[in-house]
């Protein structure tokens, strides 16, 4: 049985501006989000996420295509008829007010029973494990409880689905990795569907079910962390979520489950299956990790000289001019039984997997 849709936008477009100031934020996209899932839109500045975010709120309405929501079509309806809550960047708090008193408001605005307001108050206190501070001012309170007040206040009517925009990006380093930690556990134990915008792609691949990779106005990508990353469809997704190098080479042959690529080396190895047709100069990425060094350079699908290692703890990354000219990189842990006596100015031989290389579709 296929996963229930909580939210389905369909072709939807988003036009700002008039005549030659007119731009599309959103150009014709289309995306299906799980119920019970946490999903991210990730992208640079400006690739339309946050629209995106603010369209399936009610903040801004489409200017074509459509938004529903468990199958109800929602586009035009205002904020509050919407079963959605939003945490913004600011919180948005009432420094004057308690913890309680903020977690309580949107209640007390919906004319709940006191009873009512004070069982999900102290539910929501509980959940955010800030009981000890519900009668503290929030001007009193520090960045990350600040944090969870906001969180707990879009969690107390119970949303079907909440939306996040980049509520982490005030938080330091650390109190944002745990922060992380929070969010990905809070959503399990409410089971709400998080739609959650973010620039960081650490922050995508710790937290997401599901990540869409925007760019441009437009979807490039859906997926789970690991296909995006291990398995990027176009070099823009390959260049943002993590370290690639990128590569030409011939396909030279290609079936539905497999083709075989003849690299500029004039080595040829497998990979997985391309809409490609055959003799055509194809892209490709390998992640630095996913490269192994070796001495025989006759077993090598790519050679060249180390021109510079930086140690970096965990791993040391080898920079490597390679007999094509390119620059390629290589991740090699620091422990295991791994050759770590490579000196700069020294011929490598470089060797992948074949499901460590994949064909880019642009």
């Amino acid at each position: 049985m296929a996963d229930q849709s909580a939210i389905s936008v369909h072709q939807v477009s988003k036009k700002f501006g008039h005549g030659k100031d007119e731009f599309f934020a959103l150009d014709n996209v289309s995306v299906d989000i799980r119920e019970n899932e946490f999903f991210t839109l990730l992208g640079p500045s400006g690739c339309g996420k946050t629209t995106l975010l603010r369209l399936i709120a009610g903040f801004e309405h489409p200017s074509s295509g459509h938004i529903q929501l468990h199958g109800e079509e929602i586009s035009h309806l205002p904020p509050f008829k919407r079963p959605v809550n939003t945490v913004f960047q600011n919180y948005a708090l009432f420094p004057h007010l308690t913890v309680a008193e903020n977690i309580g408001f949107g209640l007390s605005m919906q004319d709940k029973p006191a009873a009512e307001i004070d069982a999900t108050v102290a539910e929501m206190l509980q959940l955010v494990q800030m009981e000890s501070l519900r009668d503290r001012r929030t001007d009193q309170i520090s960045g990350g409880q600040q944090q969870r007040v906001a969180l707990a206040r879009a969690l107390a009517p119970h949303p079907r689905v909440l939306l996040l925009d980049e509520p982490l990006s005030a938080l330091d380093y650390k109190l944002r990795k745990g922060m992380q930690i929070e969010l990905k556990r809070l959503q399990l134990e409410t089971g709400i569907t998080f739609i959650f915008v973010t620039h960081d792609q650490e922050e995508a691949l710790t937290m997401s079910d599901r990540i869409a990779v925007m760019d441009k106005g437009q979807i490039l990508q859906v997926g789970s962390p690991n296909d995006i990353y291990d398995r990027p469809s176009q070099h823009f997704v390959a260049n943002f979520i993590g370290d690639t190098n990128f590569l030409t080479a011939e396909l030279i042959e290609s079936n539905t489950s497999s083709s075989v690529l003849k690299l500029a080396s004039g080595k040829t190895l497998e990979s997985g299956p391309t809409d490609s047709p055959v003799n055509a100069i194809v892209n490709i990425a390998v992640r630095p990790e996913q490269a192994m060094l070796i001495e025989d350079l006759a077993e090598a699908d790519l050679q060249g000289t180390v021109t510079n290692i930086m140690y970096s703890g965990t791993d040391s990354h080898f920079h490597i001019q390679l007999d094509t000219d390119d620059e390629f990189i290589a991740k090699v842990q620091n422990s295991g039984p791994v050759k770590r006596d490579w000196q700069t100015g020294q011929a490598v031989g470089i060797k992948f997997h074949a499901d460590s290389v994949q064909i880019l579709r642009d």
